[in-house]
């Protein structure tokens, strides 16, 4: 599931076994997910969710909002509800990326995209379910959080989900296919909401889960913008480096769809190097939480070091 060294060093030099922290933690989230959404009736509708939401992956993204909840001072019981509705809001994504009208897709983490099992009508359904359900997760299932702070959770995860995030960004990034003369800005802002706003929401919700000072959310956002970006420019040059095996999804489907990317405009060579300042400025700002901070560190370069 995960490839790196088995001892993440980061720059400061202190270690961090990478491996095992991630092993850990994303067998304690896919528990969570499991028991999240059982099936019921109609049964055909919870399958469907189940088989998306169930199919693997990372589980970067409720990873970091434990971490940065822990880092700050809170637990991974107050995190874990915001940690599973951020991979249902992921999950959702995926499905509607890959039908026909969007990315058409046949593979997602190695299977059958969710469309091509239950069907276009089933697809769309169970990502709409799942949208609606990560809210009602949160509010059902946060224990031992102030209100007021789980409220700015659900307007923080609204806003990164929706038109001002990653809606307004698939649809930027849907209007630019077949352009040669998109600029780096706009290129930027697809990908800083597309991609980086529920990634943002992620660590920054945990943080505001564990009570951060605004300072530190401040820090936080930093962070997972630069994260975000980083993450983006690593997958646009696997799209041309690795293979369908290795990703799990169709490989070199943006010069297929006429895309442009951080390796179209850099080359691959320039990306990898901005990737890298990326995860390097991203650390820097995790400098005042010294040790605690590790986790989010060894994740961040993590992101530029994956092989899928």
């Amino acid at each position: 599931m995960v490839a790196a060294d088995n001892i993440q060093k980061t720059p400061e030099g202190a270690k961090f076994d990478l491996i095992a922290y991630l092993k850990e933690r994303q067998q304690l989230c896919e528990d969570a997910l499991d028991k999240a959404i059982p099936i019921r009736y109609p049964e055909k509708i919870y399958e469907a969710m189940r088989y998306s939401l169930m199919a693997g992956g990372k589980r970067l993204r409720p990873i970091l909002c434990l971490a940065s909840c822990e880092m700050v001072g809170g637990t991974i019981e107050m995190a874990m509800p915001t940690a599973c509705a951020v991979e249902m809001l992921h999950t959702m994504s995926l499905i509607h990326d890959d039908l026909p009208a969007m990315d058409n897709d046949d593979y997602r983490r190695g299977k059958l995209t969710n469309h091509k099992v239950y069907g276009e009508d089933i697809a769309i359904l169970a990502g709409d379910g799942l949208l609606a359900y990560a809210f009602e997760y949160v509010v059902t299932h946060t224990q031992d959080v102030p209100l007021e702070r789980v409220v700015r959770v659900i307007a923080h995860l609204g806003r990164a989900t929706g038109a001002t995030g990653l809606v307004g960004g698939q649809v930027l990034d849907l209007e630019s296919e077949g352009k040669t003369d998109i600029s780096l800005e706009t290129l930027n802002f697809i990908h800083n909401h597309k991609t980086g706003a529920l990634l943002e929401a992620c660590v920054v919700c945990g943080g505001i889960l564990a009570g951060a000072s605004s300072e530190d959310e401040h820090r936080l956002s930093r962070y997972s913008r630069n994260i975000g970006l980083a993450f983006q420019i690593i997958d646009d040059i696997l799209d041309i480096t690795a293979t369908q095996e290795q990703l799990g999804k169709t490989a070199g489907k943006d010069q297929k769809a006429q895309k442009v990317t951080y390796p179209s405009l850099w080359g691959l060579q320039e990306s990898q190097a901005q990737a890298q300042q990326l995860i390097e400025d991203a650390c820097r700002e995790l400098e005042p939480f010294g040790e605690k901070a590790l986790p989010l560190k060894a994740l961040a370069h993590f992101i530029t070091s994956r092989q899928c």
